[in-house]
């Protein structure tokens, strides 16, 4: 999987200036920002709510790990009032949590403290654009509902392309850490040093908004991370473009985002059946294309197919 990594200037910029909220705050691309979601919901299924354990079914929460940070657009971010979290992946959460007629509690956490919370069942489920890995088969379940593709985004106006690993030689990529998209990367440094051409220097930065301030400065050639919050920048920025796209799992696979669950834990086929239901009566459909996305949708879920693979 990957991380959630960016989060449009813009929007950083008008959260900034302590915008107020309205019904109709919407973004330059059409997409609303405000508190007031007014989200695609579905009716419970009775099917797939039968498949939760006890525990959870009495609780009558689904305690959703968010692990976007200070946010990626359109992923998942704060709206116009800083505080309410919203995104297609809080979307595709209220959509499950309606479909297993639960009560979603969305809980915004780091990367990293998402998979601890994971770990721990502070959280049933990760919504949080999870690609499915072989390495993370080893220690959660996962149920898919997306496809995963990854993009390189640089500044608009050079000739330079990336079609394979052998054209990322030489230049200055950032990338979030922890992320397929960072083994991927690493993978084809490592095999471009053994062929002999000039190695990459890979960067890392906190904050969304270093990662492009080094762009536009010129500090880094290029940002690895999710299409759709590349595509978003893309169009919101208008200095900026996408230099070559991918599957999340490599070159023979296509990637998939899940919905991700300790293993084991008995939560994963009410999942499957909660997505598969809400795929089934048009739901879903609706909330990709609210988010424009609708290009990643899946016919089916599945539960932990084959994953980015452990070695290249």
């Amino acid at each position: 999987m990957k991380r959630f990594l960016v989060l449009s200037l813009a929007l950083l910029t008008l959260a900034g200036c302590g915008a107020q909220a309205t019904a109709s705050s919407t973004t330059d691309t059409g997409v609303n920002t405000s508190a007031s979601q007014n989200r695609v919901t579905t009716a419970k299924n009775e099917a797939a709510a039968a498949l939760l354990p006890a525990k959870v079914r009495d609780r009558g929460t689904l305690i959703v790990g968010a692990g976007f940070g200070s946010g990626s657009v359109p992923l998942g971010f704060y709206a116009d009032d800083n505080k309410t979290p919203i995104g297609l992946e809080v979307d595709i959460a209220y959509l499950v949590a309606d479909a297993l007629g639960l009560k979603p509690e969305i809980e915004v956490t780091s990367w990293e403290n998402l998979f601890v919370g994971l770990d721990s069942q502070k959280y049933d489920v990760g919504f949080s654009n999870i690609t499915v890995t072989e390495k993370r088969k080893q220690k959660y379940d996962f149920a898919t509902y997306r496809k995963d593709d990854i993009a390189f985004e640089a500044k608009k106006g050079g000739s330079w392309r990336v079609t394979s690993g052998k054209d990322i030689a030489g230049k200055t990529i950032a990338v979030g850490s922890g992320t397929n998209q960072e083994k991927i990367l690493v993978d084809w440094n490592e095999a471009n040093i053994k062929a002999g051409l000039p190695a990459a220097t890979i960067r890392y930065f906190q904050k969304n908004t270093d990662t492009y301030l080094a762009l536009s400065s010129g500090r880094i050639d290029a940002y690895f991370g999710p299409n759709p919050s590349i595509a978003y920048h893309v169009k919101t920025s208008g200095d900026t473009e996408t230099i070559g796209k991918f599957s999340g799992a490599g070159p023979t696979l296509q990637g998939l985002i899940a919905a991700t669950t300790k293993k084991d834990d008995g939560l994963v086929k009410a999942y499957q059946a909660a997505l598969n239901a809400v795929i089934a009566d048009g739901s879903y459909a609706k909330v990709l294309a609210r988010w424009n996305v609708s290009n990643e949708a899946v016919a089916k879920s599945e539960i932990n197919p084959p994953g980015l693979p452990i070695t290249s």
